[in-house]
């Protein structure tokens, strides 16, 4: 695989090889028992333990491989570099047909703290510029395995819709000296149009320029840039684990398929950032998790101009799903 710039939009694009990919296996490499049939254990909890609750492994078939250097290259006026970085698996449970919303509050409070873990060690290596973590959902999402499972990759660029949030971050703190999402969150907490779910900790909302039906954002009250630094505590993982638990148990009752991407701080450290790129990120940028159900009947995307065409309002959508008791509860 290799890495193409794109001049026009600055995004990076994956050029794949001929038969890259994962075959269909009757056997889950994921569950119990396969172990053998996997690379080597990253993490895993309990440590050392053959009954093993929450296990990360690099993925069978990596879109980035962590050895060597990006070796960045010119041809002409594009520019290409090596498929660099890290691409893992977190296997959330041993049990192949349980879903993340529905497993018991400390359990998933384990998946988070392995979500922590890992980004947070992955933004030790210098050659990484950016650490995210993401869930595909379902078939329609693209899920790789039916065993629940999250997937984590490292970067040696920034994601181009991360790009835009940083520099629009930046702006923002530039004339207001205020953080942006800090203040969307006020704005949404004060009309209650939007809201789907809040405590004292976090929130979530359908975003006011939602691009579809049902879009939903989770992110903390209070402002923080990173997230493997506001959830480095138990007692957060575990508050955190219950209202994503819920939050996503609503959405399932009206989309059961969905990608969950989370945003955060990139990597200051990173060897290619440039000095002083982000002296104001602390108090500009808002880490969250951005949800976004996958409805092909109601939604589509203009994709040549970007423009996106949503068929259910996000005031309609934060309605409906505050009404819904979350999948797996108790009405």
């Amino acid at each position: 695989m290799q890495l193409r710039k794109d001049p026009i939009t600055q995004s990076w694009v994956i050029q794949a090889d001929a038969g890259d990919g994962l075959e269909k296996s009757e056997v889950c490499p994921l569950c119990p028992g396969h172990e053998a049939l996997t690379p080597q254990t990253i993490y895993e909890y309990p440590y050392g333990s053959p009954n093993w609750q929450v296990r990360v492994i690099p993925h069978l078939r990596p879109i980035y491989q962590i050895e060597g250097d990006a070796l960045r290259r010119a041809k002409g006026i594009y520019d290409t570099m090596r498929n660099l970085g890290a691409h893992e698996i977190v296997v959330e449970h041993p049990d192949h047909h349980l879903p993340l919303s529905r497993q018991p509050d400390e359990h998933v409070a384990q998946v988070i703290r392995a979500y922590v873990s890992r980004v947070a060690d992955l933004k030790k290596d210098r050659r990484f510029r950016y650490v995210t973590v993401f869930r595909n959902q379902g078939e329609p999402a693209g899920q790789d395995f039916e065993h629940p499972h999250t997937q984590i990759t490292a970067t040696p660029f920034i994601p181009r819709r991360v790009g835009y949030e940083l520099r629009s971050s930046q702006r923002y703190y530039q004339l207001k000296e205020r953080c942006l999402i800090c203040d969307i969150l006020k704005q949404e907490l004060v009309e209650q149009e939007r809201t789907v779910e809040w405590d004292d900790l976090f929130v979530a909302f359908c975003p006011f320029a939602s691009r579809i039906p049902y879009e939903t954002w989770v992110l903390p009250a209070n402002h923080l840039d990173a997230f493997e630094e506001d959830l480095a505590s138990w007692e957060r993982q575990l508050r955190f684990a219950r209202f994503l638990k819920s939050v996503l148990g609503r959405l399932e009752a009206v989309a059961p398929a969905y990608h969950l991407v989370l945003h955060t701080a990139p990597n200051v450290n990173a060897r290619f950032e440039r000095s002083g790129n982000w002296q104001t990120l602390a108090d500009d940028y808002h880490w969250h998790f951005e949800i976004l159900p996958v409805i092909p009947s109601k939604s589509k995307s203009y994709g040549l101009k970007e423009v996106y065409y949503n068929s259910l309002t996000p005031e309609d959508a934060a309605r409906e799903l505050r009404r819904l008791v979350p999948a797996g509860s108790k009405p």
